[in-house]
């Protein structure tokens, strides 16, 4: 059933149409089928290209005679354009559209890895990085922003789980090319040929994004700049807590091996089965929420994932057994695997839909930040405390994050 809700204008009370979710697209329920299909296909495009560049980079490297440290210049490249694309992209998606620029996207994204496939030397590299940034951070910010006005909670959950396919699939493309007679330029070859078929199929499809039902908020019956009582800093709170969120996941992604092998003792082998089982469970945790997010909602959701992650986060604290630690990173896990699309997903709930948006750009540009400077933060923390510092500091941030969701739930509660 439809349900009304209402929003103040200019001073007036204004019904806001919710339309049912099975009314989202034009054209039955197999048009429908089929942009949904297309879009999880893009997410777990987006997820090929992110786990590839630290496994090929060490024959990159030898083949374009660079130190070791050269990764750290591409990488901050790709995370700050993929910030800036996701900051500008409420403009962009406004005027020209989710399809056309998730085409644009995908071809420019294409494009560029097959390039990098040939590259010579690594200026090129360079300067392929701010394409390769910029459009991964178009097509994060748009699909998020079509799926979270158009689609139930629970597509927002499989979605981020298609990009946690894609991200492990990357890396078995390039280990299988590392191990051919092509090298690092064949994998990069190939995932250029994933990204242009996935280009060439939403070309092809741009006539059913168009044929999109109305939102399940009609921007046309609501005021820009929030709902009455919101406060003007609630949006950028919103955003600040995918940076927070970064530093739970990417503090606990990246510093667990070390911390394991090098602070416990615990053998590579062990380590890196306890990394596999980490994101093996968020990627799992999100088709599970998938099955139970429309009914307990985003909000009771992302809170009960941030307790699972802080018991998790004890566990971890506790020096024991590998069963131990596995048990403490599953638990994380499972706990972060809710809160990234659960947050995404209630901005069009919290705010107008011309301030959702922008703000759901905003989203994506912070966690894009976060993954820029919390690598080199937990870094420089295990250099100068230890790496037994690093699961205190991930605890902090997660406590952190509840406290300052549970206020953006209070500031956005009508």
């Amino acid at each position: 059933m439809s349900q009304e809700k209402s929003a103040g204008v200019a001073g007036m009370q204004v019904p806001i149409q919710r339309v049912p979710e099975e009314a989202a697209v034009h054209g039955g329920a197999f048009v429908r089928l089929i942009l949904l299909t297309i879009i999880y296909l893009a997410f777990v495009s987006l997820g090929l290209p992110d786990g590839v560049l630290g496994l090929a980079w060490p024959a990159m490297r030898i083949s374009l005679a660079q130190p070791l440290e050269a990764l750290g210049v591409v990488t901050l490249i790709l995370a700050t354009c993929s910030a800036l694309s996701g900051f500008v992209s409420g403009r962009v998606l406004a005027r020209f559209g989710t399809g056309p620029v998730t085409f644009a996207s995908a071809l420019l994204t294409g494009l560029s890895l097959l390039a990098l496939a040939h590259v010579p030397n690594f200026p090129l590299v360079v300067v392929l990085a701010f394409p390769l940034g910029l459009g991964a951070g178009s097509v994060d910010a748009g699909l998020n922003h079509f799926v979270a006005e158009h689609y139930s909670s629970k597509h927002m959950n499989w979605l981020h789980a298609c990009w946690g396919v894609g991200a492990a699939l990357g890396p078995v493309i390039m280990g299988a090319a590392l191990t051919s007679a092509g090298g690092w330029s064949r994998g990069y070859l190939l995932l250029g040929v994933c990204q242009l078929s996935l280009a060439t199929v939403l070309l092809l499809s741009l006539g059913l994004w168009q044929r999109q039902g109305p939102a399940r908020h009609d921007p046309e019956k609501v005021a820009a700049g929030g709902r009455p009582g919101t406060p003007t800093w609630a949006p950028v709170l919103a955003a600040f807590l995918f940076t927070v969120y970064v530093g739970v996941e990417m503090g606990a992604g990246l510093w667990v091996p070390s911390l394991l092998i090098e602070g416990r003792g615990f053998d590579a082998g062990t380590a890196a089965k306890a990394v596999t089982l980490y994101y093996g469970c968020i990627m799992a945790g999100r088709v599970l929420a998938g099955f139970v997010s429309n009914r307990l909602g985003n909000r009771r959701l992302v809170r009960l994932g941030i307790a699972v992650s802080l018991a998790g986060i004890v566990l971890l604290l506790v020096p024991g057994t590998p069963v131990l630690a596995m048990t403490g990173l599953a638990l994380l896990g499972l706990g972060c695997a809710p809160v990234y699309p659960g947050l995404m997903h209630e901005t069009p709930r919290r705010f107008d839909p011309v301030t959702a948006r922008k703000v759901i750009g905003w989203q994506v540009g912070a966690a894009c930040l976060g993954g820029a400077l919390m690598p080199a933060g937990f870094g420089l923390l295990a250099a100068h405390v230890g790496l037994e510092a690093i699961f205190p500091t991930i605890g902090g941030f997660a406590v952190l994050l509840l406290v300052l969701v549970v206020r953006l739930d209070q500031v956005t509660s009508g």
